[in-house]
């Protein structure tokens, strides 16, 4: 080879690895196609029988001669017969495949290997799941979405905010008319704040009623009070708003009955109430009593009304979004209670197994230890779950305060009036003076 052809040379593969570096900074799904797939998937094809074999995923079936009862006396050895996997199928951000189980292997011995999947394909992880019997869907996603999440899109709907990003790079949206009720458990600086500043950015352009509860003296909520129709900033004020909300509750269950429908969607757009969004900041200072009998009361009081709030509400147009550092049952059985009606839950690092436990551990038990993993440098880091009642990590958008501040301002017309909460506070004020 001449000097001229080695020139040639180290130019074009410099050109290739200066071009694959801008791909993969800019265009990394267009990199996984053209050069992360391809060699994936071979590693996938070569590997796989290896990995079936180390991880107990194959099976061996008996020769036809040389057996004495279960002991091998002579003939041929015992063959392991490894399970069939599909072609791998490239996804955006990694790839999928299909393994058809032998008779008695249950998904489960998969679910174990996949750390070892992890490290054999050399991605960043692999999920396994059934979608019917007798088949396993192995997912692997080459790189973490999560490390820098862009905002994915998703179709604008009602009482529908869009968070963040699915480890799987699709949309994290929270739909309070699919799942209508969340809990969201976080330790200081996990993002939770970050994530309730993003659903009210969300939900403010909408024909909406806001309704904040922060007992931390409104210093998270009180920062988008111009769009809340109305922010309760002690325990004291929650049980006259939450008292209020049941009462409106019990209208709509009128309206409804007279108009013979079951919920408040089924009614002419004119006669329909609109929806409201109830958003509590830090549950434990609903719950936690100093020990005097006007503290046990209240406590008492905020744990009905949210209870009856959840259990009824969904088909009424109310909706929780109850939020908290420390969500355990040593706050009380109606912390327990209210955690049932919870459908959607969403848990950042905590500082204790038992809030990860609490959010999660109804779910599934592998969630809890997933939730746990997350490290304090993943801000806005969660394990959610999903409306197909299975989970994922997540990341929420970064939403400045200045940014949630100036939408809530930007949309302040649309701040909805509440008459009942109005007149509810507004006596409580004339019993104060």
């Amino acid at each position: 080879m001449g000097p001229i052809a080695l020139v040639f040379g180290l130019a074009a593969l410099a050109w290739v690895l200066v071009v694959g570096d801008l791909l993969r900074r800019h265009r990394p799904a267009w990199h996984w196609y053209l050069a992360g797939y391809p060699l994936t998937a071979c590693r996938v094809v070569f590997t796989w029988r290896k990995v079936a074999m180390l991880n107990d995923l194959s099976v061996s079936r008996r020769p036809p001669r040389g057996l004495l009862g279960d002991l091998v006396v002579k003939g041929d050895p015992l063959r392991p017969v490894v399970p069939r996997l599909s072609f791998p199928r490239p996804t955006r951000l990694g790839l999928t495949a299909t393994v058809r189980l032998h008779a008695g292997q249950t998904p489960a011995t998969y679910m174990k290997a996949a750390d070892a999947l992890v490290h054999a394909w050399k991605v960043h992880a692999a999920r396994v799941t059934s979608p019917e019997r007798g088949l396993v869907l192995l997912t692997a996603t080459a790189s973490d979405p999560l490390a820098r999440p862009g905002l994915a899109s998703a179709p604008a709907a009602l009482l529908s905010a869009l968070i963040g990003v699915l480890e799987s790079g699709g949309a994290w949206v929270m739909d309070l008319r699919l799942v209508p009720h969340w809990l969201i458990a976080g330790a200081t600086r996990s993002g939770k704040s970050t994530l309730l500043a993003r659903l009210i950015t969300q939900l403010a352009p909408q024909p909406v009623a806001l309704v904040g509860i922060d007992c931390k003296g409104g210093m998270e909520l009180g920062l988008f009070a111009e769009r809340l129709s109305a922010l309760t900033t002690c325990r004291r004020e929650a049980v006259v708003v939450l008292a209020a909300l049941v009462d409106d509750m019990q209208y709509r269950m009128h309206a409804c009955r007279r108009a013979g429908v079951r919920s408040i969607w089924e009614l002419p757009e004119k006669l329909r109430p609109l929806p409201v969004v109830v958003i509590v900041d830090e549950i434990a200072e609903l719950y936690l009593s100093d020990g005097r009998r006007e503290s046990k009361a209240e406590a008492e009081q905020c744990s009905t009304l949210l209870l009856r709030l959840a259990q009824l509400g969904a088909a009424l147009g109310m909706h929780l979004v109850v939020a908290g550092q420390r969500v355990g049952s040593d706050l009380g059985p109606g912390v327990t209670a209210l955690r049932a009606q919870l459908g959607g839950r969403i848990c950042h690092r905590v500082n204790d197994p038992g809030t990860a436990e609490m959010a999660l551990g109804d779910l599934n038990k592998d969630a809890v230890v997933v939730a746990q993993s997350i490290t304090a440098e993943e801000q806005g880091v969660a394990v959610c779950t999903g409306p197909d009642g299975g989970w994922g990590r997540a990341r929420s958008h970064l939403t400045s305060t200045e940014e949630a501040m100036a939408t809530a301002r930007k949309h302040a017309a649309m701040t909805a009036e509440l008459p009942a909460i109005d007149r509810a506070l507004a006596a409580l004020e004339g019993d104060d003076k």
